[in-house]
């Protein structure tokens, strides 16, 4: 079949095609003998009158128009039962003296479903059974490559009746049958083997054709394919849409009314799956006649870019506004990211917070607990989601002039040549254009009240903050926005952030956050067990955020790279998606990031930023095993970092695994062995309650590194106690299997010991106490008065598990802390308050930020790696192969141990030697000896010392790994790694190697003798 193509249109092309079906046409040839068999069955149930019922048969097959699939499939008694349902149908409207008439007919099966309604064409059902919806829920978003179910729809081409205009839709569910269930990589491509045996059977040369080539594109890309199909000699218009199983929800129905919102109607639709993963939604969609909407021939281009988002966001809770004409597509968004965005950022503390604030004394406990309690009341109890969203539904038409503020900003004209303007950029030219003040006037003047206003002007703020979006581009997964920072009230974040990502996505929100240009932290994965943690996730989301990537930049103090965190928060409802939210995210911050280049798939986007960016993404909770896919989605996407976007890599890829060579550990375990060595005390005699157990990264090696006497362990399973000391031998074989303590053998528990685990109820422990619930037991385990050890280092467990509010269980009746000696390896596990509290009981606590520092070096230098070596050298140096580890690799994992420990050591005694000095509470010198490190950097980047070439060159000598001077050289690599990483080499190394030497409150004289031994070198 030929095709001759037509202008490009938003994602892939338009073309021309003749006008044939696409699918071989349903005929059924027992159609005449089906029709006196039904004719028969209800001539004896007798309840349609005899002179009527042959009438009403011939109607039903022959002037209704109703698909012959639909015959072919349903028994004589079912169809006959829907006759009889339309003939009281009709009655029941005659009796009323209404010409609508109001059909549901459905029949479901396991194996499928057969829906038949009543359907004016271009309209939305807002109300009754909302077939499409169901059919989104129960059937196409649960498809998978193991089950799946294909749909074909179709509208009747006659009416119910002579006397009505009223049409019927039908659709068939039928559950696939493929023709090879597990396709290799090979025949993944292959349309006749991953497809249905049924769609092959129907499908036309042609369509199968069309549709292998957008199931390969899709098969290659993370985001959906859009192609549009102009017939000849018609007004038509097939729309052919593919993307991943699995990867959106509640689309088909979504679509439904985005073409309605433009006055068009299909005439058939259906939906493929095939055994590769892909989904492949064909649309046949014409105007409704006397339409005063603008012509399909122009709305389809609009239709096609709006799908886009669509995938992105197939429903919200403004889709009602959408479905009426109240707010068109990219309105209603819109809406929905402000409501986001309000929830998370209106400024519900108030001016009375802060006058608090300063009154009272933030070192006494007592105050600080006032205030974190008043802090968490104030931000839930102001602003719920539900007021937020009320106050946004009453006034649609602020929304619609705040979007076109935000649209004048961010839309990108169309191109010069382009041969219409799209219909969004002509509704922007004929929409009222306010500016700011004016919007700020019109938002007072409609708003009631003052909470009212407050939730649209942070729409303003949001709109004002913006400094670049994918919102336009033409094919995203999320929405993604690069937000200047400079909104966040400095009372609560008093810390400024350089750069912050806003991700939304259908199944999750996101943020990531860096305080430096150069930064980087993990990504973590935030699940919430029911709707209660999920609200609680909800309102901490940023604050944590914002907490953890402030550890990391308190933590980063010996690198190059400053803080970053990101985070992302699983809806409730998709708590099974994480891979498919983090492909999203990575890809949606992605747009941000590399400039767009293809037309109709990647643009370029308007930046207001205007300088390059790099992001380094690192594994945290839920993410470890994504980071490869990451690093090759970067490579795929064109990004010239993608050797160094992401750290904890698998070895074939040049990553450094921190749980195989034990990285974070080696860091924790040295604070550990300093106070042990500082102390006089013998390892073996110490005893040892850590959460965190043997199946984690930091749990495992911590068993295997350390030879003290573990009583307590607390995992995800439960909780393992024994007074007497755990066997090391059992411990030693989970941690090597990666075995959670479900899997330990009670048998070698002493007639001390006991296990709980968190599913089990009513545990009779050996002192007779009864548990009750073993997973409240496991989640205050750590705060319980019967674990009786030295020593505590949390090496897992949710931020904050110690507060205020609890620490007061972790002091026995004389105040004295349970716990003599504690390291955290968790990270946020204490909070600041209740460190200083215990602290000031007695206890030796080290905090996150020092102890806790192995996994980022271990990262840092491995993205240093990356950045040294072009591809080649890096495939040969860095990348393990199953028969082959590089001598230059195995080198230099060594290396990096050694500085780890190396660093750890030096901080250690660093902070030692100042509190013995100061007196000041350990928790407090971490972060005065961060900030007087990172502050030092920051100028130590600017000053004539670095513009000092010779100094330069002396100090990066001894920054840089060995390894990599030998194999690269200092000069290549001065030009290889971009110049502000080389400059925040060159500060944080002589920041750190400063303040660890000569503390936090040097003399004035301390940093030129520190400098002697480096100029003393310079030639």
């Amino acid at each position: 079949m030929t095709e001759t193509l037509a202008p490009v249109a938003s994602n892939g092309h338009s073309h021309t095609v003749k006008d044939t079906a696409g699918y071989i046409e349903n005929a059924f040839p027992g159609k005449e003998e089906q029709m006196v068999q039904v004719t028969e069955y209800l001539s004896e149930k007798a309840f349609i009158p005899a002179a009527l019922a042959q009438n009403e048969v011939s109607w039903f097959y022959g002037n209704l128009g109703i698909d012959d699939m639909y015959f072919a499939s349903e028994s004589v008694e079912s169809i006959a039962n829907h006759i009889m349902a339309l003939y009281g149908a009709k009655i029941f409207a005659y009796t009323k003296n209404d010409n609508g008439l109001d059909i549901n007919l459905e029949r479901e099966t396991e194996e499928g479903a057969v829906y038949i309604h009543t359907s004016r064409p271009g309209v939305s059902q807002l109300y009754g059974p909302q077939h499409e919806k169901r059919i989104d829920a129960k059937y196409l978003d649960v498809s998978n490559t193991e089950r799946a179910y294909r749909l074909e729809s179709y509208r009747s081409k006659g009416t119910v009746s002579s006397s009505s205009s009223t049409q019927l839709r039908t659709y068939f569910v039928r559950e696939c049958s493929f023709v090879n269930p597990a396709p290799s990589k090979e025949q993944e491509n292959d349309i006749r083997e991953t497809a249905d045996k049924s769609f092959l059977e129907k499908a036309t040369e042609n369509t199968l054709e069309i549709y292998s080539d957008i199931m390969k594109l899709a098969l290659s890309r993370t985001g959906p394919v859009i192609e549009m199909f102009e017939v000849e000699g018609s007004r038509e218009r097939r729309i052919v849409i593919a993307y991943k199983q699995q990867t959106t929800q509640s689309f088909f129905s979504a679509v439904s009314d985005l073409y309605h919102y433009y006055d068009l109607y299909s005439t058939r639709k259906y939906v493929e799956q095939f055994s590769n993963g892909i989904t492949i939604v064909s649309l046949y969609l014409n105007q409704i006649p006397k339409s005063t909407a603008p012509p399909i021939e122009h709305s389809i281009h609009q239709i096609i870019k709006e799908v886009s988002l669509i995938y992105c966001l197939p429903t919200t809770p403004l889709q009602s506004f959408f479905q009426t004409n109240k707010l068109s597509v990219q309105e209603s968004v819109y809406g929905y990211i402000g409501w986001i965005f309000a929830q998370h950022f209106l400024n519900r503390l108030g001016n009375e917070y802060t006058s608090l604030v300063n009154i009272l004394d933030t070192n006494n406990s007592a105050h600080q607990d006032v205030l974190s309690k008043m802090k968490k009341r104030l931000r839930t109890d102001t602003f719920t989601r539900d007021y937020i969203l009320e106050i946004i539904k009453t006034y649609p038409e602020l929304i619609k002039m705040l979007y076109v503020n935000f649209a004048m900003i961010h839309y990108v004209n169309p191109a010069v040549n382009s041969l219409k303007p799209t219909l969004s950029y002509q509704r922007l030219r004929t929409d009222t254009v306010l500016t700011e003040e004016e919007l700020y006037e019109k938002i007072r003047r409609t708003c009631s009240n003052a909470h009212e206003m407050m939730v649209f002007e942070s729409f303003l703020i949001f709109n004002k903050h913006v400094l670049k979006t994918n919102f336009y581009q033409p094919t995203k997964v999320a929405l993604s926005f690069r937000m200047d920072p400079a909104f966040l009230p400095e009372i609560e974040y008093p810390t400024k952030l350089f750069g912050m990502f806003l991700v939304i996505g259908s199944e999750f929100r996101g943020f990531h956050l860096r305080f430096r240009d150069v930064a980087r932290g993990g990504i973590r994965i935030i699940r919430s067990r029911n709707r209660e943690a999920y609200s609680i996730n909800l309102r901490s989301l940023f604050d944590e955020n914002y907490a953890l990537a402030a550890t990391q930049q308190r933590k980063n103090k010996d690198i190059p790279e400053g803080g970053s965190k990101g985070t992302i928060l699983l809806d409730v409802n998709q708590q099974d998606k994480a891979l498919v939210a983090f492909e999203k995210y990575v890809d949606a911050i992605l747009d941000l990031l590399i400039l767009g280049e293809t037309p109709g798939i990647k643009e370029r986007i308007v930046d207001l930023y205007k300088k390059p960016e790099i992001l380094f993404f690192g594994p945290d909770e839920g993410t470890a095993d994504y980071m490869d896919w990451a690093s090759a989605h970067a490579r795929e996407r064109g990004a010239s970092f993608w050797k160094a976007f992401t750290t904890g890599k698998s070895q074939s890829l040049g990553g450094i695994p921190h749980d195989t060579y034990g990285m974070t550990t080696r860091s924790v375990h040295q604070y550990v062995l300093g106070i042990y060595r500082k102390l006089g005390l013998k390892e073996e005699n110490c005893t040892k309650l850590q959460t965190g157990g043997p199946d984690g990264d930091l749990g495992s090696n911590e068993i295997k590194i350390s030879k003290d006497k573990t009583c307590g362990i607390v995992d995800g399973s439960g909780v393992l106690y024994d007074a007497e000391g755990i066997d090391r031998s059992e411990l030693a074989r989970l941690a090597e299997n990666r075995l959670m303590i479900s899997n330990f053998d009670v048998s070698k528990l002493s007639a001390k010991g006991f296990r709980v685990l968190v599913d089990e109820v009513n545990v009779k422990l050996p002192s007779g106490q009864i548990i009750d619930d073993g997973l409240s037991f496991r989640n205050n385990f750590h705060l319980n008065p019967m674990v009786d050890c030295e020593v505590f280092v949390p090496c897992g467990g949710r931020p904050e598990s110690v507060d205020l509010q609890n620490v007061g269980r972790l002091l026995d009746a004389d105040n004295h802390p349970r716990f003599k000696y504690i390291v955290e390896g968790a990270n946020l596990f204490f909070t600041q308050e209740a460190r200083l509290r215990l602290e000031r009981a007695g206890a030796v606590v080290f905090k996150d930020a020092s102890a806790n520092k192995g996994g980022v070096t271990s990262s840092s230098l491995e993205v240093l790696a990356a950045l040294s070596f072009n591809d080649e050298e890096f495939a040969e140096h860095m990348q393990v192969t199953e028969s082959h580890i590089p001598a230059f690799y195995q080198e230099y994992v060594k290396e990096v141990q050694s500085i780890i420990e190396r660093n750890a050591h030096l901080e250690f005694e660093a902070l030692w030697r100042e509190h013995q000095r100061t007196k000041a509470p350990r928790s407090i010198l971490s972060d005065d000896m961060s900030l007087a490190i990172v502050k030092l950097n920051e100028n130590l980047q600017h000053t004539s010392l670095w513009d000092n070439i010779a100094l330069r060159k002396v100090v990066l000598e001894e920054a840089f790994p060995n390894m990599l001077l030998k194999q690269v050289g200092l000069d290549t690599l001065m030009t290889r790694v971009p110049e502000n990483y080389v400059r925040a080499i060159f500060g944080s190394y002589l920041a750190s190697r400063f303040v660890y030497k000569y503390g936090t409150e040097p003399s004035q004289f301390a940093f030129f003798e520190f400098m002697t031994p480096y100029f003393s070198k310079v030639q």
